[in-house]
């Protein structure tokens, strides 16, 4: 049933992806927005933590895959090559920010009436510490890719796309307690790949 789903969810995309490539089909084009803009945008927002940015994101994103379509091979979900775009997309805001970024500070007076400039502490990450969170991300992204199809599907509901596991029960056709049973094992056999890989663990 599972596999039915996914290679059901994988030729329509497939489609789309034609009629926009070859054909020009506006619809198709606003098909592909319709279903993944949401699940894309939810995900650059929590990197983000900004509606504007994860907005405007989303919309680049959008625009380069638009433009490489012709590089998307149906050996793969749409919504994985996705979101890979949507990372290196956000990837590239944060190295802009870090070229961009001048220390943000106030003037004001000391105690003994000179003048000092204080720095006003960021509420959130750096763009360094942004950029190495994202890039961990993606690495835990290609670990992810790795995975046998059934573990790997159920990530990517579970964490990529946030559904809840009776979301994901009903999305696969199967019980509430394989999908927990197969996140767990997942998780297992990540940690797995990441210790073969550099001798640590998630």
């Amino acid at each position: 049933m599972e596999n039915a789903v996914k290679t059901e969810r994988m030729e329509r995309d497939y489609r789309l992806v034609c009629a926009a490539r070859d054909e020009g089909s506006h619809k198709a084009y606003a098909d592909l927005m319709a279903i993944y803009r949401e699940p894309l945008y939810m995900l650059l927002l929590r990197m983000t933590h900004n509606t504007t940015v994860a907005s405007d994101l989303t919309v680049d994103t959008f625009s380069k895959a638009f433009c490489q379509l012709h590089r998307y091979a149906p050996t793969g979900t749409f919504s994985s090559w996705l979101y890979s775009i949507g990372i290196n997309t956000y990837i590239d805001h944060l190295r802009r920010r870090r070229v961009e970024t001048v220390p943000l500070g106030t003037v004001g007076r000391d105690s003994d009436g000179e003048f000092v400039e204080y720095q006003i502490p960021s509420g959130g990450l750096d763009p360094e510490e942004s950029l190495i969170r994202a890039e961990r991300d993606q690495a835990l992204r290609d670990v992810v890719a790795t995975l046998k199809q059934p573990y790997r599907q159920v990530v990517e509901l579970r964490y990529y796309e946030e559904l809840s596991y009776e979301q994901i029960a009903e999305r696969l056709g199967i019980p509430v307690g394989t999908v927990k049973i197969r996140l767990l094992r997942a998780k297992n056999l990540m940690q797995s790949i990441v210790a073969d890989r550099k001798g640590g663990s998630l």
